[in-house]
């Protein structure tokens, strides 16, 4: 096993720059998820840490070797891809054994080798079969198999799940968590499904248009994003955003907006060194995720009035679109609740929960400085 350096890695097709100045360190033995939309650059790197593409500029460190100009059968990496790449005339054995044929392993070893791998996953009974005969998530494993066969020092991992059912892509989540403690391999998982991220996770990499945004648990990209991209990319429903301005006062901060008047302590935002730079700006944007407001009944005290405007049950919750002075919010409820289409309410919140961001589209609570990756733009959303 090894870990995972990227320096300053940048990847331009013509002029279009996909991958712009990112640097990353991937701990040995850890599971690194990069996660964003469609396009943002992420297959892109787990390329380039393969091999597969070569890097405009940066470096790619894997252990104490610089791999920029090894070929990548020679970078001990083992790469799982979406559309699982079997040989379709190949039995699943053979599917299996086929990295070590090529490298002319002895034939004991190799059936030691596979019959390890098999075991691991479950294939045992499969081994005479051909891909064919497979359901999605068996070959999904035979594509795994044939990837610790090789004992590599890192698995790259492009959107393996995205091919499977709701269904089959739970269960193959849950063995690639259990296959992840078992064999402890420094592993980068991309995908554009915040769920996968969130679960399998132990870091995660939020890409957007080339740029990395946010490195931290999942813990700390939900509940403290850098900046309006990850926080309304992380959730569903995303993070509700009010626009409005950021006042100083001799108690702290507040915040004013439309149907919204807010005071905010000074431990939950910067420092108030901060306060030319954010009036200067201009606007800033409140955010509270649904999960975070409490429903009262309409004309009790504070908080933001609204009506109902849509229901949406989703089983284990109710989810509520409140239109709140023309800004439509979102707010998760107990889904026994007896709120109706046209029902007026108030919304109130705990103002530890809130985040404001700036103009720049930074989040400007405290908490976060620490997690933000500095010198990011945050794109506009």
């Amino acid at each position: 096993m090894a870990d995972i350096l990227i320096k300053h890695l940048v990847k331009r097709f013509g002029k279009v720059e996909a991958v712009s100045d990112v640097s990353l360190k991937i701990e040995d033995g850890e599971f690194l998820v990069l996660l964003g939309p469609s396009g943002c650059g992420k297959s892109t790197i787990l390329r380039m840490v393969a091999g597969l593409e070569d890097a405009t500029s940066g470096e790619i460190v894997i252990g104490d070797r610089l791999v920029n100009f090894v070929d990548p059968v020679k970078r001990n990496v083992a790469m799982v891809f979406q559309n699982y790449a079997l040989y379709p005339h190949m039995t699943v054995y053979k599917n299996i054994a086929f990295p070590l044929s090529i490298a002319k392993r002895p034939k004991g070893e190799i059936e030691a080798a596979v019959s390890r791998a098999a075991g691991i996953l479950a294939l045992e009974e499969l081994l005479e079969r051909l891909p064919g005969e497979l359901s999605g998530g068996q070959r999904q494993r035979v594509a795994l198999a044939r990837a610790i066969v090789r004992e590599p020092q890192a698995f790259l991992m492009d959107e393996p799940l995205s091919n499977l059912d709701a269904q089959l892509r739970l269960q193959t989540r849950l063995e690639l968590i259990q296959l992840h403690q078992r064999l402890g391999i420094t592993t980068m998982y991309v995908t554009h499904d915040q769920v996968e991220a969130m679960t399998m996770g132990s870091r995660i990499a939020v890409m957007s248009e080339g740029v990395l945004q946010q490195v931290g648990t999942p813990q700390e990209v939900y509940r403290r994003p850098a900046n309006v991209f990850v926080a309304t990319f992380l959730g569903a429903p995303p993070m509700n955003l009010i626009h409005g301005a950021l006042e100083s006062t001799p108690g702290g901060w507040r915040f004013r907006g439309e149907n919204v008047d807010v005071p905010l302590s000074t431990d939950v935002l910067s420092s108030p060194e901060l306060q030319h730079e954010i009036e200067a700006r201009g606007d800033v944007r409140f955010g509270l995720r649904p999960e975070h407001f409490r429903i009262d009944a309409a004309g009790e005290e504070g908080g933001i009035p609204g009506s109902v405007q849509f229901l949406e049950p989703v089983g284990s919750d109710l989810y509520l679109t409140v239109e709140a002075g023309g800004t439509s919010l979102q707010v998760r409820t107990d889904p026994d609740s007896t709120l109706q289409a046209g029902d007026n309410v108030t919304l109130h919140f705990d103002p530890w929960r809130v985040h404001v961001f700036g103009a720049d589209g930074h989040n400007l609570r405290r908490d976060t400085a620490a997690i933000a990756v500095p010198g990011v733009p945050a794109p506009t959303v």
